[in-house]
């Protein structure tokens, strides 16, 4: 569920000129680097208001629960043009109860996984080429699954292999990270969009991309998996897949870098639908269960909208807003049918810690009239279920402060106010505090 998209610059940087280049070394084209990272996040949250349990509830007492990830970033250029990328993962921990009973799950590092044993796996094994057009090139500064250099300013775009498929879509300035910014579900990616992925947030598939100095167009083809938030993935590729296109204008507004992202979706999978659980149910006079109507090739589609803005040196602003069918089975990511999302990240200049950053956001999640019913008449979903529902839309404020202790190294304090959850009135608020500590190394072919 981590990405390192491509997006625009810097928050707060000046627009620089396309043909800018560092001077000296860094000017190179490096060969190859390694980068390296680990990251623990400490949840704690009480007891709060619960009438009522289901069998996919927050559970109604103190839970204290930790993750750790730890990853090597490997990129290797073979041709000018052509880049390997390896990336091994090792990841463990669990989420509360069982990652269960909140749509927008607190803690972005916690795959839909409920083991705490660490387990190593391939996060990414693909092949990456650009098929350049023109002599003018952008620069590329190194970094994880990233090599420094020159690449062409327009050019189209091949990745295929193994990714998660966040990689390249839906991408933001200030919050696409949950190693380094923002941590609910819903903040960091768009809630709505049920992005294919097995339960560690990884797919397989092809991402074309068409990129010119301003534009960008793409379009991804992945496997989804057999069963909602399984771990293995769907032969059936023909009938059972992922699809998805975005296009994004990236601009400066007095001076400051900008971008703006529409993105599409369109999935089929062996799901089911929640109307017809619910006529199956009246037929039977059973708790309705949407698993019971899945069909192969099901569609389930919608769009989103990505938007960041820089206001000054410092600070910058977001938005998503995000919207799907609601009639098909939430199968991937999480139970959300409406996302807006909105919120500022802050560096810590002022105070002279450059490195520190503030960041405060506010989402909403919602769902649409079927799901609600279905879940109020006792359905589950693979994330939420209390048995009955009073239904309001689930509201997330969350706030952090990230502040460098030492080189490569973060500490970050993060406070979440959960409100609704599981889009449940009658249970909540939840409040939930995280510690998250981050380290980052690289390995460079001039540093040897």
């Amino acid at each position: 569920m981590r990405g390192n998209a491509q997006g625009p610059s810097p928050a707060g940087a000046d627009t620089p000129p396309p043909e800018q280049a560092p001077s000296g070394r860094e000017a190179e084209s490096e060969r190859w680097n390694l980068y390296f990272q680990a990251t623990s996040i400490g949840d704690y949250h009480g007891t709060f208001r619960s009438p009522y349990e289901g069998p996919l509830s927050l559970q109604n007492h103190s839970e204290r629960d930790v993750s750790i990830t730890s990853t090597l970033f490997f990129t290797v250029r073979l041709e000018p043009d052509t880049f390997l990328i390896f990336d091994p993962e090792i990841a463990g921990g669990k989420g509360f109860s069982g990652v269960e009973g909140i749509a927008n799950q607190p803690n972005g590092e916690i795959p839909r996984v409920a083991s705490a044993t660490p387990k190593p796996y391939i996060a990414r094994l693909l092949i990456q080429h650009d098929f350049g057009f023109g002599s003018e090139k952008e620069h590329q500064d190194s970094d994880e699954n990233q090599l420094a250099g020159g690449r062409p300013m327009t050019r189209y775009s091949i990745y295929a292999g193994r990714f998660t498929i966040t990689d390249y879509f839906d991408d933001n300035n200030y919050t696409h990270d949950p190693r380094t910014q923002f941590m609910a579900w819903g903040v960091m990616y768009n809630g709505a969009w049920d992005y294919p992925a097995d339960t560690r947030g990884y797919t397989w598939g092809i991402v074309q991309e068409l990129h010119t100095r301003n534009w960008a167009f793409r379009y991804g083809i992945v496997a989804e998996p057999q069963l909602a938030n399984g771990s293995v993935f769907d032969r059936r590729l023909f009938r059972d897949h992922g699809q998805v296109w975005e296009g994004e204008r990236r601009y400066s507004w007095r001076n400051r870098a900008g971008a703006l992202r529409i993105l599409g979706y369109a999935n089929r999978a062996q799901a089911g639908n929640y109307g017809e659980a619910l006529k199956l149910a009246a037929a039977t006079g059973a708790t309705p269960n949407v698993t019971l109507t899945d069909r192969v090739g099901t569609l389930k589609y919608g769009t989103g909208i990505s938007f960041d803005q820089a206001i000054n040196a410092d600070a910058g602003i977001f938005t998503r807003l995000g919207w799907n069918d609601g009639k098909t089975q939430s199968f991937a990511f999480t139970a959300m049918d409406r996302l807006a999302s909105a919120g500022i990240s802050i560096k810590a200049t002022r105070w002279h810690r450059k490195y520190d950053v503030v960041g405060t956001s506010l989402t909403a999640g919602g769902l649409s009239a079927v799901h609600r019913e279905y879940l109020a008449a006792g359905g589950l979903d693979f994330l939420i279920g209390d048995g009955r529902l009073n239904y309001a839309p689930e509201y997330v404020w969350e706030s952090f402060y990230s502040a460098r202790l030492f080189p490569d190294f973060f500490a970050t304090f993060d406070v979440q106010r959960d409100t609704n959850p599981a889009y449940n009135h009658d249970r909540g608020p939840v409040t939930i505090y995280s510690i998250r500590l981050h380290f980052g190394l690289s390995l460079k072919p001039w540093q040897m």
